[in-house]
């Protein structure tokens, strides 16, 4: 989301503004950081980014803070880096070319609805494109600083996602990600009147647009993984068969805790039911180790949970509080020893390690469908090769043969190596 906010603000600024992105923060007329409250410390990360800046800066430059941390700092960030000139929360990122021009302006209003603006296209998209669907969030997960910097959950219209997926396939785009903090709760709030629709409609709406190839979207929650949305995710043949599931805990007692609002044979209930609609599909998660009251049991759920699913992907940490979360007021003695987390993730990642390379033993002979998405040349003893991602989202590397970003390519695995994969165009 971050990542499509700066193409936001690129995009407004080139078109209308007339600015082109340098590399030297030294010959900048403006400096943007757009920065993230949901990892570890990412106020004295700001700071400290600030301070190299303004060191860097030529005379003259602007400095400017958006995103989410600039959502919950507000002002405060100009009061301690008097160098920063405005601050654009996350919610306001289409008021980018308004605030350029007025000194010290702080723009952050979680209520601002832009959910019907409609942005220009940043140059040069590429083969892949993000597509923002819906702003804001409704949940109150105890962890979680996101709809205190990205306000409540809007879905954008349509028309106007109809209309954006075209102008991007026109543009070259063969793969479009869709983005929300709950994707599959599409439809359940608009700014004005409009049709009844769900997620699983605006799969299918997308699906029909010539030249389009393939649909990801991240993330979907547990709690609205209904059949209609399973089986449209399996019948509709745009849709990558790789998804990204949060599971967060495997313990139905921390889930609570986390206000999660599943528990986890609801989860392993739905993915039973979408192994069952696609027994290849890919599937990765997050999850969070140590949070408070986490027992050895809790963990051990985890654990199973993992064994069961076998995800393909694993995005861990351990807990760490937030400002403005509800966890972060409980007492001290509901934490979790930070040694006993670390061990507890090392041996997450590790098993998890474990079973990348013997899941990816299995891939051998498989043939796949694969968006090549880059190429390395053979340079200095070094072999060239072509890679990209199948379907459901395996990374394979082809050697010694170079084929076009864009191309999709029927693909074998021929072997492995812990648990990268690597083929054959057959």
């Amino acid at each position: 989301m971050n990542t499509r906010d700066s193409d936001h603000m690129i995009s407004e600024l080139e078109k209308k503004e007339g600015y082109i992105l340098t590399d030297k923060p030294s010959e900048a007329d403006l400096i943007l950081i757009n920065t993230c409250s949901v990892r570890e410390k990412p106020e004295r990360k700001l700071f400290s980014e600030i301070g190299q800046f303004a060191k860097l800066k030529k005379p003259g430059a602007k400095i400017g803070v958006c995103g989410c941390t600039a959502s919950h700092m507000g002002e405060d960030i100009i009061k301690k880096a008097p160098s920063v000139d405005f601050v654009l929360g996350a919610r306001n990122v289409s008021k980018i070319t308004e605030v350029i021009h007025r000194p010290k302006a702080v723009e952050v209003s979680i209520d601002y609805d832009d959910s019907t603006y409609v942005y220009d296209i940043a140059r040069n998209t590429g083969i892949k494109a993000l597509l923002n669907i819906s702003i804001g969030c409704d949940k109150k997960c105890a962890y979680c600083i996101v709809p205190h910097t990205r306000g409540k959950e809007i879905s954008i219209p349509l028309d106007l996602l109809l209309r954006e997926a075209k102008k991007l396939v026109d543009n070259g785009v063969k793969e479009i990600m869709l983005l929300g903090q709950n994707v599959n709760n599409y439809g359940v709030r608009f700014s004005d009147k409009h049709p009844k629709i769900n997620f699983s409609g605006l799969l299918s709406e997308l699906g029909k647009i010539e030249g389009l190839k393939r649909i990801r979207f991240t993330s979907p929650h547990p709690l609205h993984m209904d059949d209609e949305f399973l089986e449209e995710f399996a019948r509709n043949p745009k849709v990558c068969k790789s998804i990204h599931i949060p599971l967060q805990s495997g313990s139905s007692k921390i889930l609570k805790a986390m206000r999660r609002g599943y528990t986890k044979e609801w989860y392993l209930d739905r993915i039973n039911r979408l192994k069952s609609l696609v027994p290849e599909v890919g599937i990765s998660t997050d999850i969070i180790v140590g949070f408070p009251t986490e027992s050895n049991e809790d963990f051990e759920d985890t654990m199973d949970v993992l064994e069961k699913v076998r995800f393909d992907t694993l995005y861990s940490f351990i807990y760490s509080p937030r400002p403005h979360t509800e966890s972060a007021s409980w007492s001290d003695d509901l934490m979790v020893d930070a040694k006993v987390a670390q061990d507890r993730l090392a041996r997450l990642q590790a098993r998890h390690r474990e079973i990348l390379s013997e899941d990816a033993k299995k891939e051998i002979g498989k043939i796949h469908n694969v968006l090549i998405e880059n190429t390395k040349e053979a340079f200095d003893g070094m072999r060239g090769f072509s890679e990209g991602r199948s379907d459901n989202g395996r990374l394979i590397k082809i050697f010694d043969s170079m084929h076009s970003i864009g191309e999709i390519l029927r693909v074998e695995v021929t072997k492995c190596d812990g648990g990268s994969l690597f083929g054959r165009v057959c």
